[in-house]
């Protein structure tokens, strides 16, 4: 007999993802056209999330540095979650809120696109890199649930806020991954062209 706790973990998620396509799928598609507009300009992307959607930051990052789905060009994307001696010297000698937010100062140049990731839509530090961000003059994606929280006031109306429609903190992360895959079909698509098929040896 199937476990009716484990099925309902699948029901759970592929309800959600059916609604997120409804609802989701042009602000999606403004985030490729953001970042494809930066890379086609030789700017960045840089990213920002605590826990899960720090998994994520390293996720997409690698994904563009290395490959998706096909052979090309690396293509600059950096993390700011993976430097312990960075993250660990701000956190000491300033605070845990600003590691995103000196790096965003450090690294980040106009044009440049902050990918800044948070469940809650609350998390102080990725807040404070995107404030670091707009004041750069960088864009800013922001990937988010439970109606955005303080995410939603903080951005400009260049920015893309992609929100997804539920408050449980699995589900929302994993929207975000999807929605990571489909923006790096998307910039891929853009830059290159043409249909392709996942030739990775993972």
């Amino acid at each position: 007999m199937k476990n009716p706790r484990i099925l309902s973990h699948f029901q759970e998620s592929a309800e959600l993802k059916m609604i997120s396509a409804e609802l989701l799928a042009e602000p999606i598609e403004q985030a490729i056209e953001l970042m494809f507009t930066a890379l086609s300009n030789g700017n960045k992307i840089l990213a920002c999330g605590n826990g899960g959607s720090a998994a994520d930051c390293q996720h997409f990052a690698a994904e563009l540095v290395g490959r998706f789905e096909r052979e090309r060009l690396p293509l600059p994307a950096l993390a700011l979650t993976t430097d312990s001696s960075i993250m660990t010297a701000i956190a000491n000698d300033y605070s845990f809120q600003e590691v995103f937010s000196k790096q965003v100062q450090a690294f980040g140049q106009a044009g440049d696109i902050l990918l800044a990731i948070t469940t809650s839509g609350n998390s102080q530090g990725v807040l404070n890199a995107v404030d670091a961000a707009l004041e750069r003059d960088m864009r800013v994606i922001a990937l988010t649930g439970k109606g955005g929280g303080e995410m939603s006031s903080r951005l400009t109306e260049a920015d893309v806020h992609i929100c997804v429609p539920h408050d449980r903190t699995a589900r929302i992360q994993e929207v975000h991954l999807l929605t990571i895959h489909c923006m790096c079909d998307g910039i891929d698509a853009a830059l290159f062209g043409g249909d392709f098929g996942d030739d990775t040896n993972e």
